[in-house]
């Protein structure tokens, strides 16, 4: 069911609190192996006997080592949605993601999305984990977008909601291959928000289709 503008979310239960710790547990855990030991050098048997869970458990939550490790970014990308979900409902969608991204005001709100980013540049055997990440982002993107242009002339048109939460995330990929190509593995408070102003400036970008960029704080002099 869609958030209203400036509605609060409803309260978890006892039950849902678990299940949500049972999950950062279980993330939190192969995080820690990666960092470790390294891709490809653990197992979901691993991941389980850290987080202090049995196997069965962690499939209940994650099918493979990929998607645990693809949902440490999940709680960024969940929250931006979740901000996106806020804003007006009469306001264009690339202003609101763009002040979506603002509203997390913290650049270590950025740090997952970073640090994955990091290790998959750094290893071939994470593709699969950062296209996970984002394919998830780009679902949720396509359902907000969905949800908001419903009402709209041709707001049902299946082409131009999958381009645009499509080009959504193509300018938040580029911002974080720009953002590495300037920082490398640099997690420091400094380069996190940096990688913070090239997210907004990339939706930026798109929502004035592409004109010519005046200079802004995230390019380097």
């Amino acid at each position: 069911m869609p958030i209203s503008p400036g509605a609060a979310p409803a309260p978890q239960s006892r039950r849902e609190l678990n299940k949500a710790a049972t999950r950062q547990a279980i993330t939190d855990a192969a995080l820690e192996l990666l960092r470790a030991r390294g891709p490809g050098n653990f197992t979901v048997e691993d991941i389980a006997e850290a987080a202090g869970i049995s196997r069965r458990t962690f499939f209940n939550y994650f099918g493979t080592t990929d998607a645990a490790l693809a949902s440490i970014v999940h709680g960024f990308l969940d929250n931006a949605i979740q901000q996106l979900r806020l804003r007006p409902a009469d306001e264009p969608l690339l202003e609101s993601a763009q002040a979506a991204l603002m509203a997390l005001a913290d650049p270590k709100a950025v740090a997952p999305l970073a640090e994955l980013f990091t290790l998959t540049q750094q290893s071939p055997l994470m593709a699969h984990t950062e296209l996970e990440a984002w394919d998830h982002c780009r679902g949720q993107v396509f359902a907000v977008a969905r949800e908001r242009l419903a009402g709209t002339p041709g707001g049902q048109d299946e082409l131009y909601v999958h381009a645009l939460a499509g080009s959504v995330i193509s300018c938040g990929k580029a911002a974080m291959e720009v953002w590495f190509s300037r920082r490398g593995p640099d997690l420091s408070a400094g380069s996190l928000a940096e990688l913070r102003q090239l997210l907004i400036d990339a939706m930026a970008l798109l929502g004035t289709g592409f004109t010519t960029p005046a200079p802004s704080a995230s390019r380097s002099s």
